[in-house]
């Protein structure tokens, strides 16, 4: 199962005004992604994922160039089955070896950034070829689910202290148990930010779990503030009080508040987890399979949860490869307790391919199809290209 060629594709798929919103991000008016094509000698086509920022926007050009200048030389001819040795080299670069050797890792400058989160879209599309070779969806590759369905929440909730209970209330309608809402320097003030997360939760009362995410805009004391003040309101976590680099004041953060912290989409590999758990900084894990270095580091991550009795809850603000990436983690992992799903216009995940989305009692059900079961529709691909070899 020798490796053919490697192609990356940036897609830049413009979103009609009504189906725009505005955040930190500011005015969200386009989605992008990049999807990773990898073609073995024997006919198989594995899709992968790569992501040049955490919310829609990205110009993908510089990960297209990584994807096909570096990483494809390193790749083709090689088999497609190695995965974890494929993933090492993309890693440890020219010295490889030596850490093949010595058992350690011995990464190249880009271990962080745009060059891990494209290794991650190459890992994805190597998992996706594992499960079609073998007929079989990559969850049953790890050993199958831990559980039969997993609680999803709907994310979005970017409206004024007039509109946002309406907004969330729409997605209980549409079968929510959990709902998640944007909060933090958007509002400009953390009384404009209380005002809007106690409206929400008025809205849809206490028996809807409710999280709040900062997309890390606060400073410290800001987020203690604002921690301490909705104390009351029952939170399932908040995300990102704070901005990624600052560690040492995620957790004082967290040291100084009774509600749960959750933080990771802007994190690569395993490294900066254990970082955030050696810090003491957080209670959910949140990895983005198309950054964090893919579905090899996100198992890695995983396991970090369990070890440490944390939760995972995987970050989805992409395609259907990467939604279904994420689903096979929290399936297979005991910390897996939540699924994100984009409330946001999002054709990557709505119209890129065809893929299961039905709640049933506001949980999702495990993943089925050869590899992550999702095969992208050629002419919506040739529609949005950005790039081209």
């Amino acid at each position: 199962m020798k490796i053919r060629d490697v192609e990356g594709v940036w897609l830049h798929c413009p979103l009609p005004e009504a189906g725009q919103h505005t955040s930190d991000f500011g005015r969200m008016t386009a989605f992008d992604g990049v999807v990773v094509t990898i073609r073995t000698d024997d006919g198989l086509v594995g899709y992968g994922e790569a992501k040049a920022g955490v919310g829609s926007l990205g110009n993908g050009a510089a990960l297209v160039a990584i994807i096909e200048n570096e990483l494809r030389p390193l790749l083709v001819g090689e088999d497609a089955r190695s995965i974890t040795r494929l993933w090492n080299r993309m890693m440890n670069g020219s010295r490889a070896g030596h850490a093949e050797r010595s058992g350690r890792p011995m990464p190249i400058l880009g271990r962080r950034g745009i060059h891990a989160a494209a290794i991650a879209g190459v890992d994805l599309a190597l998992w996706d070829i594992a499960g079609k070779a073998r007929g079989c969806p990559v969850l049953d590759l790890v050993g199958g689910a831990c559980r039969d369905r997993v609680k999803a929440y709907g994310s979005g909730g970017w409206g004024d202290p007039s509109k946002i209970g309406a907004e969330l209330k729409g997605y209980v309608a549409q079968g929510f148990k959990a709902v998640k809402m944007r909060f933090g320097a958007m509002d400009g003030r953390i009384d404009a930010s209380l005002a809007r997360v106690r409206a929400a939760r008025e809205a849809i009362g206490r028996e809807i779990d409710l999280m709040v995410d900062a997309h890390g805009t606060m400073n410290v004391a800001q987020a203690r503030r604002f921690c301490a003040a909705a104390a009351d309101l029952d939170l399932r976590f908040v995300e990102e009080p704070v901005m990624s680099d600052d560690r040492a004041g995620l957790a004082e953060v967290r040291a100084s508040s009774s509600l749960p912290i959750a933080a990771g989409e802007s994190e690569f590999t395993r490294f900066d987890f254990a970082e955030l758990i050696d810090r003491r900084a957080v209670d959910v894990l949140q990895p983005d399979l198309a950054i964090a270095g893919g579905f090899s580091e996100g198992l890695k991550i995983a396991a970090l949860c369990e070890a440490h009795r944390l939760e995972l809850a995987p970050h989805c603000w992409g395609s259907a490869i990467s939604f279904r990436a994420a689903l096979t983690l929290a399936f297979a992992s005991s910390a897996g307790v939540y699924m994100e799903v984009p409330m946001g216009a999002d054709p990557l995940l709505h119209e890129m391919a065809a893929i299961d989305l039905e709640l049933k009692d506001g949980t999702l059900a495990p993943p089925a199809g050869p590899g992550w079961g999702v095969e992208p529709d050629p002419d919506f691909l040739k529609r949005f290209a950005q790039t081209r070899r």
